[in-house]
């Protein structure tokens, strides 16, 4: 409340209306926004930007050199990090993606909707299992995981699943948090709509496909690009299972590369932005609906 041409705080104290109201004061309000926009700019943009002039700079730079503008603009760069092995690496993480992210989705798809609309014994204690595989870190279950995938054979030919596309998909079709996102999303999904279907004598193959699937886009959305970084990002695994050079992944290639005493640091920057560009396309391509399904737990309940 004001009380003798002064406004209160936030404190309590009082400070003169003409510091808190008038032109001045909204000009100095919007002069302290752009000032910090700016620093926010200069601390999370200009790193990548630096990375990326850098690799688009065809003349040598010293050891740890950085630029802002781009020297004698040019792809050589990024030519010799592709001979070096980033067109290969970009494919097997390609193709990881491709199969694991889409077994990631309909397998947690499906394993929520059995979870959230499904009334069977055990349901919470299913759930707080899924869960507890979150909480234990890849190097606990490495050695486990690769006994495992070494025992496992192949559906196609001879050996097991070492060194193979299969030994490097497999691992990630089963991820808790999709599940667990789907499952919170299609609680929320109204059983009227489902007990219509079942009146006209629909199945549960066709509500899940038709009712249920359609509904949680958003929630697709969202997990889609976490399980996209989650394949995209993964290193150990590959690690654990590639035995052979033409299987590794852009992560593994990358950091061989970073390793090489022989490679100039606007290659290396090169293969960095190789790696990081995939995954700011598809975050941008799926940017709303990921939005939609981050707020829809926060608006509802």
């Amino acid at each position: 409340m004001a009380l003798g041409g002064s406004a209160s705080t936030a404190l309590g104290l009082r400070a003169p209306r003409a510091l808190t109201e008038g032109p001045g004061a909204r000009r100095a309000g919007r002069a302290a926004r752009v000032v910090v926009c700016l620093i926010v700019v200069a601390v999370f943009v200009l790193p990548l930007w630096s990375m990326i002039a850098t690799a688009l700079s065809s003349g040598t730079s010293r050891l740890g050199q950085m630029q802002l503008i781009p020297q004698d603009f040019g792809l050589g760069n990024v030519e010799t990090a592709w001979r070096e092995g980033m067109g290969k690496g970009l494919f097997n993480s390609a193709v990881m993606e491709v199969f694991g992210l889409s077994l990631q989705l309909a397998v947690s798809s499906m394993a929520a909707y059995a979870l959230a609309r499904k009334r069977f014994r055990g349901a919470a204690a299913v759930m707080v299992l899924i869960m507890a595989t979150m909480m234990m870190p890849d190097e606990v279950i490495a050695i486990p995981l690769y006994l495992i995938i070494g025992k496992i054979p192949q559906p196609f030919g001879g050996g097991t699943l070492l060194n193979s596309y299969g030994g490097l998909i497999l691992p990630l079709v089963g991820w808790a948090l999709p599940i667990y996102i789907l499952t919170a999303f299609m609680r929320q999904i109204p059983l009227e709509l489902e007990e219509a279907a079942r009146v006209d004598g629909a199945g549960d193959v066709w509500i899940f496909l038709r009712i249920i699937v359609p509904l949680c886009k958003p929630a697709l959305a969202t997990c889609a690009v976490f399980g996209f970084l989650m394949i995209w990002d993964q290193y150990l695994l590959p690690l654990l299972v590639v035995q052979s050079p033409s299987l590794d992944p852009l992560t593994v290639v990358v950091t061989s590369l970073q390793s090489s005493e022989e490679l100039g640091d606007g290659v290396k920057l090169a293969a960095a932005t190789i790696l990081m560009v995939p995954s700011v396309l598809f975050y941008l391509c799926l940017q709303r609906l990921f939005e939609r399904g981050m707020l829809s737990g926060s608006l509802k309940g």
